[in-house]
């Protein structure tokens, strides 16, 4: 692991990925000289307050840009809480890691109106750390005429390709996306529409709870199939790749605009995880035709439930987790943007044009140096 092996500089990098769900944070250390490799991985949960001042931030408010500068500040006084504590697990020094690929957090996704924003101090983030930072992966792909998202297909490709199988890697984040990894042909994704985020801000809105662990609550409950059918009217889901989406548009307001408060908790709860799983599923068979194998990561591929209904809406294909291609469904993403900092320091393009709708191939990321 030690950096003084290395003939020239290192190659471990560090991943900082925080989601929609708006949980914490997954920090990955990953060592890229050749097929990324993790090492270790750490999740620092998001204080109350924190992770409150974020979700507040999603929607319009007032004195916005003081508050989202002082989240950016705590987040990445947490970000580099999250450094500490993985270089610590892994007895690894600072100077070992060559740069962290921060994702950051965001807070508002609008590419058809030019712009995301994802949150953070990167400044702050490598004056702490003592390390290179990357950041700002998105804009460069929206300035090109991009969604900006998804950018971990790239990644996807790198280490779950294979061409003798057709494959299909779906990221069950806040917000769902998945990979079209063919034998042969183009590399493909977008954002399939609600993952976790509706089933954690239903759960929290009506018991309290940030999440509805291995899907307890859904499973107690019977799919109201004409909400279903009235969810699934929305446009988002009729539309073609290249798109991307995030809470800006499906959240709590979203929801109750369906009239969801007459119906049971636990109906209601069933009814959004069968929403999770028919737009994957549909996603799948309508735009990677002879997919054989689909591989689950992010925080949903825990939820039980929810991967036992996936598994029933694709009755002909094998799901598993990416844990079987050998890469824990929690760290996908953490190391994912970890291969797109060091991508970037290589001056290597990261996003692909095909997913995210860019004129061309860009290199992403902005740097901060230490």
């Amino acid at each position: 692991m030690s950096g003084s092996r290395h003939h020239g500089p290192s190659e471990i990098y560090i991943g900082l990925m925080s989601g929609t769900s708006l949980d914490g944070v997954d920090a990955a250390l990953v060592d890229l000289r050749g097929r990324p490799q993790l090492r270790g991985a750490v999740f620092v949960p998001y204080p109350g307050q924190l992770r409150s001042a974020l979700l507040a931030l999603n929607d319009p408010a007032k004195d916005e840009l003081h508050r989202a500068s002082l989240a950016g500040i705590r987040l990445s006084e947490l970000y580099a809480t999250a450094v500490a504590l993985l270089l610590r697990k892994l007895r690894v020094r600072s100077q070992h890691v060559r740069a962290i690929g921060c994702h950051g957090q965001t807070v508002r996704h609008r590419p058809a109106l030019g712009y995301t924003v994802q949150l953070g101090n990167p400044a702050l983030l490598a004056e702490r750390t003592g390390i290179p930072v990357i950041a700002d992966f998105r804009s460069g792909d929206i300035a090109a005429g991009g969604q900006g998202a998804p950018l971990v297909p790239a990644f996807h490709a790198a280490v779950f390709g294979n061409r003798r199988v057709h494959r299909v890697v779906v990221n069950l984040g806040g917000i769902a996306n998945l990979t079209d990894l063919p034998r042969r042909g183009p590399v493909t994704g977008f954002d399939t529409g609600p993952g976790n985020v509706l089933l954690d801000a239903w759960v929290k809105a009506t018991d309290g709870k940030d999440l509805d662990r291995n899907g307890a609550l859904a499973s107690r409950g019977q799919t109201l199939e004409p909400l279903l059918r009235d969810l699934l009217t929305d446009p988002y889901f009729r539309r073609v790749p290249p798109k991307s989406t995030g809470r800006d548009h499906f959240n709590l307001l979203w929801l109750r605009g369906f009239g969801v408060a007459r119906h049971k908790t636990e109906d209601v709860q069933a009814t959004l995880a069968e929403l999770t799983a028919h737009s994957v599923g549909k996603a799948v068979t309508r735009f990677c035709q002879g997919a054989r194998e689909v591989y689950l990561c992010g925080g949903g591929a825990r939820n039980s439930d929810l991967v036992g209904r996936i598994a029933r809406t694709l009755k002909d294909v094998a799901v598993d987790s990416t844990l079987r291609l050998g890469i824990h469904p929690d760290w996908v993403e953490a190391m994912a943007f970890a291969w797109l900092a060091q991508r970037r320091l290589k001056h290597q393009t990261g996003n692909l044009p095909r997913v995210t709708g860019a004129s061309e191939a860009r290199v992403l990321g902005a740097i901060y140096p230490a």
